[in-house]
This record gives C-alpha cells, sequence and structure tokens, in this order.
C-alpha cells in the first residue's frame, strides 16, 4: 500500500476528529447561550409584571 494512501486516510480521520471536537464545543456553547437568554427573559418578564402591578 502506498504511502500516500495511507497519509491520506490519515489525514481525513484527524480532520474528521478536529471538526466532531469543534462540533461539541459549538454545541455546549450554543447550550450555555440558551439557558442565558432563557434566564434573561424570564427577568425580563418579572420586572414588565412588577412594572404593570
Amino acid at each position: 500500500m502506498s504511502w500516500t494512501v495511507i497519509a491520506a486516510v490519515l489525514l481525513s480521520t484527524a480532520g474528521l476528529l478536529v471538526l466532531g471536537v469543534l462540533a461539541s464545543r459549538l454545541w455546549l456553547d450554543v447550550h450555555r447561550l440558551a439557558r442565558e437568554v432563557d434566564s434573561a427573559s424570564r427577568a425580563l418578564a418579572e420586572a414588565a409584571g412588577q412594572l404593570y402591578k
């Protein structure tokens, strides 16, 4: 088997691993942002409710 084929397979595998790690980090950041947006919207709703009392 040619060394170029082995190198291509190793590089593509490493690229897929890097993309997987980046995708998981992105998912965690999006999840964290969604929690922050949810808490901010709840705080705004509570403040608006107190304003109209």
